[in-house]
This record gives structure tokens, sequence and C-alpha cells, in this order.
């Protein structure tokens, strides 16, 4: 693609048809960009595009396809074609910087994305410069491109937060310390030099602190992984002007707005961190400076008021206090009675109060409540960051503190009972308190003991939680009844079985609730609970138990789909899935108005994929539906076939990426299910899953390599009389699939079903080609987990097609090639192979080898006899050999670029492991033995005469052993 004018205009037109709503329009235009990136010049093009075209709209959407398109492509995947080409990659670190600096804010942080997903391959190494261009901009005295840089190296170093610790990870931090902390500390002081300058001009003010914000931000970062001689040099200026802001009250800069948190909160909030970072992990350097920011955070918090704004500051605030009381150096701080009731009193209880936003989130934003309440994505909230102040200063303030707080639980219970409908917040706040003490106690023991219980959970239950869960009205208060479901879900382990089956119809009823979080809570409960295990790891609660119930619970858990923004509820749907699992054969009587229900979801679901897991667990209940229904009676394949086959073939037509994988294994089992004949409807099919684009995509790999394998079980026969011209495309696939490391094993089970259900006449044309591609991949890149796979696969060719076959054709690629492999990859490597089908495969072809091939008894091969003998009863008696060459630790690791759809296995739609063998060899070792005095027979003497001089003598006691089993002699 030249950079040109008509170019930009063709780019311009499909991007703006990228955002519009009719997807026929919008469809084909993501379609065509798709298939133009890996042109050259596209990037620049984009980049020309966002840098000078007068439409706003397109600027933007340029910018945001240039970050996906490099997100996607600028990773080199080992492999793989190089998608992005080296001019291209060039021109681009020579332009962006620029470019971020000088663009509206809006692509400016498009592009400081982008920068940062290329630094995080490219820098140092290959960019060396980017660290110099972006410092010497901080004297420019432009604000706006001053906040630039600094995004940028926000986005480039807070990954040095969560990265393990290694040299390499050292060397780039001692480089980026060198280059970039001076100058930052330079930026700081002069920063706070003109707010004080311009203390009363609002704007400079704004943009002033924005700036401070992100330089606490890279502070955090630079010093996470250890604490750097030039910040520790430095400590004195840091910590004196981070004190000095925290203490920082500047009226200018509050803002009315009660929901979003004012520059002032966000750089209070990041100070507080820094704090809490150099208390836990440098507390000896931090010492002098650790009673002043006490203070300053003490007062903080006594004088932050309730507003959702401060939510941030005051979490983070409770959070310093908490990895503060940890430590033992920092006790004597928190060890006076009044202390304690002070910050329990002052701080703890009222940040644990459900606020009225609390109550709006609950009734209004019930996905974002719930993610942070049963996910754990509560982090930064301040319920979350007062439990963990209570469980910090329970490690040295048990008694007292449990004393305190107990007390609170019983007078908001009393309160609560004095008058329940103005009163309930109380009870919130009390099995609030319970619930998150003491489970904390059962699930982090960190330093927690079980003894931190508040209250008897069993008598709790009966006398506060059960009323909840009993009462007659499922919608009135809908948040302590979430409370209720909730305490059951925590406690399930602690509560006895006989509460729980109690607790059962009462949690089906509340999937009838209005409320959202209350239903949910409600079938979250009932899938934990379904999913525990009691004696003899058989589940806690049975099939039999849950059958008085079972009517109730599939309507009850089908209905609350219909509730209002529960459509695509992804709890709802992982209950329905865990219920088909429990109930087994008791849900074949509903199954045929179910099915209906959930291939309805599947195709409204299809048109707009938005929730990955409720996709995963409809797909999951749908193979349950079809595995206990076809177990029973598997003639009804052909019934879930006429329900699901319209609404897959419309997936494959509209190439729904995220559902193909999961299509492909429904499919599978469904083939699998046949008797051994393929059905007409999938043989119109067969052609289509040979396409090339298909197999681009990495997730589509393994299901479709399965589905292929159904399609060569069930009708190898028919594919060789009615597709033979698809055979080449079915070994293109192979040959695709062997050239890469992270796929060649998935080529080898392609071709391990070629060998064993295709006709052989059918192959015979195809077979050498097959050996020399494997050859050439052995030459330029042989891994352990190739070799482990080729040795099965000539195993299979040689137990296929006779031992005979194997040494020819080997031999007619090249003369005594076969005695090469022999020594050089079955001898050696054999120990390697894992599993028991693939031993026993390896250990059957090697039986034929020594037995059955002329060539090992009266050619330059015999040499080989013995070793190979002695090779295949080391696979039977010493342990596998599981070490892997150090170059080759993290080859199978699956590194997905991008936006693909990664694969996700349906565990509902496991494939059965399969034996080619069979029942024809029971046990390997008794056909040795019997193969062997065979040979024996046929040429006597021979057989014994090469054992005593060259087997060592363990491996002989061993094969003596295998002949006594099978009570034959060598002769």
């Amino acid at each position: 693609m030249e950079l040109n004018d008509a170019n930009l205009q063709t780019l311009t037109e499909f991007l703006r048809k990228t955002l519009d709503p009719d997807p026929t329009v919008r469809r084909p235009a993501e379609k065509f960009l798709e298939s133009v990136e890996g042109n050259q010049n596209y990037p620049l093009l984009l980049l020309t595009l966002l840098e000078k075209s007068q439409d706003n709209v397109i600027r933007v959407c340029a910018a945001v396809t240039f970050k996906n398109y490099i997100k996607r492509n600028w990773r080199i995947v080992e492999d793989e074609p190089n998608k992005i080409s080296d001019a291209d990659r060039t021109a681009i670190k020579a332009n962006i910087v620029n470019l971020m600096l000088s663009s509206p804010e809006q692509i400016q942080k498009q592009l400081s994305d982008a920068i940062s997903i290329i630094g995080r391959e490219d820098f140092p190494q290959k960019w060396p410069d980017l660290l110099t261009e972006m410092v010497t901009r901080f004297r420019s005295g432009d604000f706006h491109i001053i906040n630039g840089v600094l995004r940028t190296a926000h986005s480039l170093f807070k990954r040095y937060r969560h990265e393990f610790k290694s040299n390499e990870l050292w060397t780039e931090i001692k480089l980026v310390l060198g280059t970039f902390a001076l100058p930052l500390t330079e930026l700081f002081k002069a920063t706070i030099e003109l707010c004080q300058t311009h203390a009363n001009d609002v704007n400079a003010l704004k943009v002033l602190f924005s700036s401070l914000t992100l330089i606490s931000k890279l502070f955090y970062s630079l010093n996470f992984q250890d604490l750097p001689e030039f910040f520790e040099d430095n400590m004195e200026t840091w910590m004196t002007n981070f004190h000095g802001l925290l203490t920082l009250d500047n009226k200018l800069l509050q803002t009315d707005d009660e929901e979003e948190a004012g520059l002032l909160e966000l750089l209070k909030s990041q100070i507080c961190d820094n704090a809490a970072l150099y208390a836990q992990k440098y507390d000896e350097e931090f010492q002098p400076y650790l009673p002043r920011f006490v203070t300053a955070i003490w007062n903080l918090l006594v004088s932050t008021g309730q507003e959702v704004k401060y939510d941030l500051l005051v979490s983070n605030a409770i959070q310093f206090l908490a990895s503060v009381c940890e430590r033992p150096h920092y006790k004597h701080l928190f060890e006076d009675q009044n202390t304690l009731t002070s910050i329990c009193e002052k701080v703890i209880v009222p940040n644990m109060e459900f606020r009225s936003a609390d109550e709006e989130a609950f009734e209004d934003n019930s996905e974002e409540y719930i993610r942070r309440d049963l996910e754990g994505s509560d982090i930064d909230t301040r319920r979350r960051a007062a439990c963990d102040l209570v469980r910090g200063l329970c490690k040295f303030f048990e008694g007292p503190v449990t004393a305190i707080f107990s007390g609170y639980v019983n007078s908001m219970l009393s309160e609560y009972a004095k008058n329940p409908g103005l009163n309930w917040k109380h009870k919130d706040a009390a099995t609030y308190l319970v619930t998150s003490l003491a489970s904390k106690a059962q699930t982090q023991k960190h330093g927690i003991t079980q003894a931190n219980e508040l209250v008897n959970l069993t008598e709790f239950f009966v006398n506060h939680i059960l009323p909840d869960l009993q009462s007659s009205n499922v919608n009135e208060f809908p948040v302590l009844k979430a409370d209720a479901i909730k305490y059951v879900m925590i406690f399930r382990s602690k509560l006895p079985k006989e509460q729980l089956l109690q607790a059962v119809p009462l949690l089906i009823t509340h999937l009838q609730a209005e409320s959202t979080v209350q239903h949910t809570y409600a079938a979250h409960a009932l899938e934990r609970l379904f999913t525990m295990r009691g004696p003899n790891n058989a589940t806690l609660i049975t099939s039999a138990e849950m059958a008085p119930f079972t009517e109730q619970l599939l309507t009850n858990l089908f209905k609350a789909l219909t509730l209002p923004g529960s459509a695509e509820n992804e709890y709802i749907m992982k209950a329905i899935m865990r219920s088909f699992s429990l109930l087994q054969e008791a849900i074949v009587p509903y199954i045929p108005t179910l099915i209906g229900q959930l291939t309805h979801k599947l195709l409204l679901v299809s048109k707009n994929p938005s929730k990955p897991h409720f996709n995963h667990y409809l797909f999951e209940s749908l193979c349950l539906s079809v595995r206990i229904t076809c177990k029973a009676n598997p003639v009804t394949v052909s019934s879930f076939e006429e329900a699901l086959f319209p609404v897959f073939t419309e997936i494959l037509q509209n190439d729904v990426q995220e559902f193909l994988p999961y299509v492909f294994q429904v499919m599978s089992l469904l083939l699998e299910i046949h008797s051994n004949s393929i059905p007409a409807s999938y043989m119109a099919l067969f052609p289509h899953l040979l396409q090339p684009v298909l197999w681009e995509r990495t997730g589509n790999i393994p299901p479709l390599v399965r589905l292929l394998q159904a399609f060569l079980e069930k009708g190898g026969a028919s594919i060789a009389a009615s597709a033979a011209d698809k055979i080449p495309g079915l070994l293109g696939v192979f040959q695709k699939l062997i050239a890469s490391k992270a796929n060649d094993h998935q080529g080898f089970y392609l071709l391990n079903s070629i060998i064993e259900n295709m006709p052989p006449e059918s192959i015979t044309q195809y077979r050498k080609q097959i050996f020399i591609l494997l050859f050439q991949r052995l030459q330029s890149s042989k891994t352990t987990k190739f070799i482990k796979s080729f040795l099965v696969f000539i195993n299979l060719y040689c137990v296929k097609y006779g031992a005979i076959a194997l040494q020819e054709i080997f031999d007619s690629i090249q003369p005594k090639m076969f005695g090469m492999v022999l020594e050089k990859i079955i001898i050696p490597e054999v120990q390697k192979v894992s599993g028991t089908v693939e031993k026993k495969i390896c250990a059957v072809g090697i039986t034929k080898i020594l037995t059955e091939c002329p060539a090992m008894m009266d050619t330059e091969y015999t040499k080989l006899w013995t070793p190979l003998l002695q090779a295949l009863i080391g696979l039977f008696e010493l342990p596998e050999d599981d070490s892997i060459p150090d170059d080759e630790h993290f080859i199978d690791i699956e590194d997905t670029p991008g936006y693909q759809t990664a694969f996700s296995q349906l565990a509902f739609a496991g494939r059965k492991e399969h034996d080619p063998i069979g029942d024809a060899v029971g046990n390997p070792k008794i056909l040795l033995a019997q193969s062997l005095h065979k040979l024996s027979t046929a040429c006597p003497g021979r057989v014994p005469s090469m054992l005593n001089t060259s087997l060592n003598a363990e491996a002989l006691k061993f094969l003596q052993g295998y002949l006594q089993v099978a009570s034959v002699q060598l002769v």
C-alpha cells in the first residue's frame, strides 16, 4: 500500500464504516481492514490519518485502530511470520513519540498505550533511545508535553510492580533509574514550586496536580522491586514533599461532584500507597518519617467525609494503617486501649456502614456491586479496607479487638430488633462484621486463628440468618436477604449438612426475587453447594436428596434468565450447568423443553457475544444435555442435531469467531455418539473445515483437529470413497500444524487418525512425502515434544502396516535411514514417551520391529537388535525420563498474540481416551515374550545367544520374568 491520497481516502471511508451501528455495513469494513493490515505502510497510513485528517472522529478512530493493530501484531512469535515489516517498525519508532506528544489528549492516550506495548517487546534492547528522547522533553516547560511523557513512562514502568525478579529486570530498572530518576526528582521539585507560584490559578493547578499524581505513580513503580540507592539518598526531598502534599488543603481544587474523585484526592491516595510501600518494605530506612505520616493520615481519615469521591483515598489511607499495625516495629503505636477503641469507633465502624451510594449500586448497578462483593474486586472499597485493618490489628491485639467488636455486633442487632423497617442497615453491618472477620480466618489464614469467630456460626445462622431466608415475602429487605444468602455460601463448609439441606429449597425460592443481586447470589450459592464434596469424594448433596426440588430448581433457574438485568447472567448459567451435572439422568424428562430454551438463548447471544463466561457455561450445559440424554438413549442424538444445527449453521456462516471453537467441540461430541457412519449433514460440512482461514486462528486448532479425528474415526472409508479429492487438503492441514512448535502435537493427532482410520490404499501415494516432511522438521528444530509425538507415530505406523513396511519406507527415502532412526531416535529417546496408551503403542511397535522384521536379523541392522530390546525393557521398567533441555523450557506455552480468541476447553465435551490397539494386546510385556518365542522357533539358537552376549543382566532378569508369566521359552 503506497502512502498516497487515494489510499488515505479509502482507509478513511472504511474506518468510518467500522463505526456504523448496522452490522451489514460494519462487518465487511472490519473484514477489509483485517485483510489489508498485513500490507507494508498500513500502520504508517493510520498514523498519517491520525495526524492530518480534518475529521476528529476519524483521527480518534485511526488512533484506536492503530493501538489495536500494534497490540495484535507487534510481538514476534516464533514459527510465525513477522506481521509488521522491519521498515514499518523503524518508521513507527522514529515518529510515534513526537506524534504522541503533539496530539490532543484523547489521541495521546491511545498512542501512549501503543508506545508501552512496543516498549514491552523492544525496550531497552531494540529501542535504546526511547527514554532519552522522552526525558529531554521535561525541559520543554509545556505541561501538555510533560504529562504525555509521564503518562507513557507510567504505562511502561507499571509492569515493574508485578514482574518476577530476574537479572534482565534488574538490568532494565538500573538503566531506567540511571536515565530517569534524577530528571524525575528535579521535575517533582520544580512542579511543587510552580504549585506555590500559581496557588491562586485554578487551571494551572489542575495541570500541575495531574503531573504530581503521575510523578507519584512513577515513584511507586520505580521503588517497588527494591529500594534504589538514588531514592534512598533523596528520601528527605521526596518524603518531606509527600508529607506536605498530604496535609495540603487547597480550596480551589475541591470539587462539588460527590461521585468523582478530584485531583487532590487522587494525589493523596497515591501518596498513601507510596507511604504504605515504604512502611512495609523498607521500614528501617523509613522509620524517621513514619510517625509524622501516621499522624497526617490519621487526621485525614478522621476529617474526610462519607462521599463516594473519597472512597479511594479513605481505603488507601486505611490500608496504610493496616500495613503499619502488622509490623512488630510499630506495635507500640497501637498498644493503648484508648487508641484501639478510637480506631474502631472513628475509622472501622463508620467505614463498614452501608451507605446510600451502596444502596444505589445494589439496586441500579448490580453487576458492579456483585463484582465487588462476590469476586473480591472490592480492593478499593472502604468496607474491604476496614476489614483488612481489623485483620491487621488482630495480629497483635486479638483479644481486645474481638471484645470491642462483639459489643458492636450485639448493639447493632438489638437496634435492628427495635425497629426492623427503619434500622435494617444495622443488621447489615452486624452480618458484614461477622462474615468478614470470621471468613477471613478460614480462607486466608495469614496470622489469624479460627478463634477469631465473633459468634457461634451455627447459632447465628439459626437465630439471625434463617429467619431472613424463610421470610414469606422474597422481595422485602433485599440487602438483608442477599447478606443471608452470602452467609450460607461463605460458611458452607462450617455449617452442618442438615442446615445446608434446609437452605436449598429456600435458595431455590430466592431465585425468583426481583433484585438482581439477590437472585444472582441465590444461583451462586446453589452452584457452590452442589460442588461440595462429602465422604468418599462424592458430592455432599446427592441427586436423590434433590429429587423433591428438581422441577422447581430447573423452572426457577430458567425463569431467572428472563428477569430484567439477568438475560446473560453468568452465575445463573453456571448454576444451570452445575445442576445438570449433579442431577444427571434426573434431568432427562425435562430436556425436550429445556434444550429449546438453551438453543434460543444461544441464537440470541451469538448475534453479539459479550459475556464470555456466560457463553462458556451455556455451551457446557448443552454438552451435558447431549451427554446425559444420549448415554441413556443414543438414538436421541438426531433430535439434538435438529435443534442445534440451524443455530450452528448461522454461527458458521456469520463467522462468530468467539463461538467457533465451542461449536466444533459440540459437533465432535455429537458425531462421536453416532455408530460407525457419518450422516450426510456432517459430510456437507467436511470440505469447509479444511479452509486455511479457519486454521489461522489458534483457538480453532484443538477443537478442529478433534472434529476431523471424529470424521476419520466414523467414516475414514467413506471419505476415501466420496471425498478422495479432499485428502491433499487434510494433509495440508497436517503440514501446517507440524511446522509450528506450539501446534505440532495437534498435527500428529491428525496424522495418527489418518493412519489408523483411512484405507491403506487411499494414502499410499502420500506416505513417503509425510515422512520427508517429518524429517525436515526434525532437522530444522528437534524439540522433546516433537520427538515424543514422532515416536508414537512411527510405532503406530508399524503396528498398522507392519515392521517391514516401516523399514522399507525409511530406506526408500535414503539408504540405511532405518538404522539411523533406530540408533539416533528410538533407542535413546523412547524413555521420554509419556501416557499409558502412547507407551503401549511404542511397546507393540518396537516388539514388531524386533520380531517381524527380517532385516533386523541378518543385515548391518542386527547390531541394533539388543540395544533396541534393552530400550524396550527400559520403557517397561524404568521411570519416565521427563528431563527437558534448558533451551526448551518455555516452548509449550501458548502465547496467543493480542485479541485472538484463545481455545476454551469444554469440560463436559471431553473426549474419551482412545486406544488404537485396543483389546488386541492386553499386556505388551506378554506380547514381547510370545513374539520372541515365535522368532526363536523360526531361527533356533539365535535369540538366546544374542541375549546372553550383550543384554545387561538386570534387563535379562526382567525378560525372564515376562517369559515365565507368558509360560513360553526361547529355543
